[in-house]
């Protein structure tokens, strides 16, 4: 994908051969936002989501139902790009634990036991289904239409596949801005400057907010904590995938921890085969 903002970033800070490692890297995404009269729905936020009969209710064992989040409509969805691991036809629903029974139950990706409390649920196309009762004990967020664009997204510079591109190998970014390598000082200024929202994305690259979500799912992984720049810390962190992201909502009321974000990845093995048990939630704020 040769057209879009960091690709411009690139002709217009990077040299030349630095410019071509960087511009490969780029991952094109369906970016959602909410649908206008007349344009195409092909996903949904909140309401109440559309199950086949016989499929209840997600729920956290202990803990309770789980909220509706959102749900993709992926042969309405413009995949130019995303990659064939990615479905062509039917519907993925996503669910998460909001704490609305038990607000001291918070799922996090450090702790296996919560990961319960996050899931996607995928409905093949032409299954019958209706609208699903939302558990009683649940408030349902209110439902928004969203459509889809095809654009543009970057990974995120401490990502082992950046620092490789941009620094030659995956050393670490120096700690202070002022010792950047000079040919890099200006990219990496323009693209904080033009990474500034977070939105509601299918495939491409995580925008995270406290740092590369693909850490955060490696280190949960793994069986014993690893520190940023250990190899096996970086292997395990490109072995996953953005399947989605929503951010918080405020006409939906869905803000995790204020301003946070809802990152969805998996493994594209599992994704080819439909694994969607294998999802793993990562919660940024």
């Amino acid at each position: 994908m040769s057209d879009g903002p960091y690709s411009a970033l690139a002709d217009a800070h990077l040299p030349g051969d630095l410019a071509q490692r960087w511009t490969a890297l780029l991952r094109p995404c369906a970016r959602l936002r909410r649908a206008d009269a007349g344009e195409a729905v092909v996903a949904v936020l909140g309401g109440a989501p559309h199950l086949p009969a016989g499929v209840i209710w997600p729920e956290w064992p202990g803990r309770g139902p789980l909220s509706f989040i959102a749900s993709v409509r992926w042969a309405a969805l413009p995949q130019q790009g995303l990659g064939a691991e990615f479905p062509q036809d039917g519907t993925l629903l996503f669910f998460c634990f909001d704490g609305q029974t038990q607000a001291d139950a918070v799922v996090c990706v450090d702790d296996t036991d919560t990961w319960a409390g996050a899931q996607v649920l995928y409905v093949p196309e032409n299954t019958p289904v209706c609208p699903a009762g939302t558990p009683p004990v649940l408030e349902p967020y209110p439902r928004v239409d969203l459509t889809a664009e095809i654009e543009q997204s970057a990974p995120d510079l401490w990502l082992p596949r950046a620092r490789r591109a941009l620094l030659g190998d995956t050393r670490a970014w120096p700690s202070r801005r002022r010792d950047t390598p000079g040919e890099l000082a200006a990219f990496v200024r323009a693209f904080a400057r033009l990474r500034t929202r977070i939105d509601h994305q299918i495939g491409g690259h995580a925008y995270p907010l406290q740092g590369p979500v693909e850490y955060d799912i490696a280190n949960a992984t793994l069986a014993e904590r690893h520190e940023w720049g250990d190899p096996a810390l970086d292997e395990e962190a490109e072995r996953w995938l953005l399947l989605a992201q929503f951010a918080g909502d405020h006409e939906t009321t869905m803000m995790w921890g204020g301003e946070g974000a809802l990152y969805w990845l998996i493994r594209p093995d599992d994704l080819a085969a439909y694994r969607f048990d294998q999802v793993r939630l990562v919660i940024q704020a």
